[in-house]
């Protein structure tokens, strides 16, 4: 079972995007039953609270429910528990880094250095365009996926 965990600041608009962004690709590939993926927030300000109505209403528009998905916080031992720890911005990295100490393993990366394009995910928090936002998640969990299929599911296709 391969693990992975999506971060941003809040885990109510990039994170929980990514997170049921990448369950669909995985579910539409026939390799759901390969992962576990969740999403976390490296603040304590969102927890409790449901996914952003503009994350919600953007997957909504692509078939996608974010139902029962609320903010919860990134854990120094999910350090342990997850393959790739991906976070969405520099900002999300050197909180990420706070939180767990170190990297030995090298499995905190942000979502886009697996693109050709690495940068920041569009944050619609601020930028209000949710539609960007997709662009970014999906275009880094199409590469994110295509990194893990390459790396640990040769032959699984």
């Amino acid at each position: 079972m391969i693990k992975i965990l999506f971060i941003c600041h809040g885990n109510i608009c990039r994170s929980p995007m990514a997170e049921f962004v990448m369950k669909d690709m995985v579910k539409k590939q026939g390799l759901a039953e390969q992962f576990y993926i969740a999403s976390a927030a490296t603040s304590t300000e969102e927890i409790g609270n449901p996914v952003h109505y503009g994350t919600r209403n953007k997957l909504a528009q692509l078939g996608i429910s974010t139902a029962g998905k609320y903010a919860v916080r990134m854990e120094r031992r999910d350090y342990k528990e997850y393959d790739y720890i991906v976070g969405m911005d520099q900002w999300n990295y050197k909180n990420m880094m706070r939180i767990v100490g170190k990297d030995p393993d090298k499995k905190i990366r942000l979502l886009l250095d697996y693109t050709d394009h690495p940068r920041d995910v569009a944050d619609p928090w601020y930028t209000g365009d949710f539609e960007k936002t997709y662009e970014d998640v999906s275009n880094g969990c199409e590469g994110l996926l295509e990194y893990i299929k390459r790396k640990e599911l040769k032959g699984t296709e």
